[in-house]
């Protein structure tokens, strides 16, 4: 190859990289971090840490490594109930031990006060104006006056993931939010 053609090639090259560096980098930023690495290559600030999404398996959530122990906890609780029935009404006591089974937001009660977002269980209707409004980067509630469902490190936590004949309440599925408050504890 003669040197003016290896220049050529290798001047494209480095064209593409930095295009490439770039695209990334911009789409990293806009983000908001949630989704700032590339196949290892960290392009956002050294003080972001992405969001990664925790696993299902086996019905089973698993919080990612880099979840704070807030999320942690709320995982590790709702784990704890998401197989118990759905009784309309359940979950709605003040004492912190399992009960036969769980409404909607006594479900979601449950797990956001094992994490200390909470310290008393509430009705659907008391978290359309709770916290912050908005998606949060860990943990959002979606609430209405009927019914309320949460997503935790990208996974679904809701009572209508359940069967008539019982199941799980954790999905990958993720129902439509029309309809609901959109709410998160703030930086969660």
């Amino acid at each position: 190859m003669n040197t003016s053609r290896a220049s050529a090639v290798a001047a494209a090259f480095a064209a593409i990289a930095f295009i490439a560096f770039f695209s990334f980098a911009g789409h990293a930023q806009a983000a908001g971090c949630k989704d700032a690495s590339s196949g290892g290559l960290t392009l956002a600030p050294a003080d972001c840490k992405p969001v990664k999404k925790a696993r299902l398996i086996r019905g089973i959530a698993y919080a990612p490594d880099n979840a704070p122990a807030a999320v942690k906890r709320v995982i590790a609780a709702a784990n704890r109930i998401r197989l118990k029935p759905y009784i309309y009404g359940g979950g709605h006591t003040l004492s912190r031990r399992l009960q036969a089974g769980y409404d909607c937001s006594g479900s979601v009660s449950y797990a956001l006060r094992a994490g200390g977002f909470i310290s008393y269980p509430m009705p659907s209707g008391s978290f359309t104006n709770w916290k912050q409004p908005g998606a949060g980067k860990w943990i959002t509630t979606y609430a209405n006056g009927g019914h309320m469902y949460m997503i935790v490190a990208g996974l679904s936590f809701d009572t209508s993931n359940m069967s008539s004949s019982g199941g799980n309440r954790w999905s990958t599925s993720i129902r439509s939010s029309k309809g609901f408050s959109v709410r998160h504890p703030g930086g969660f």
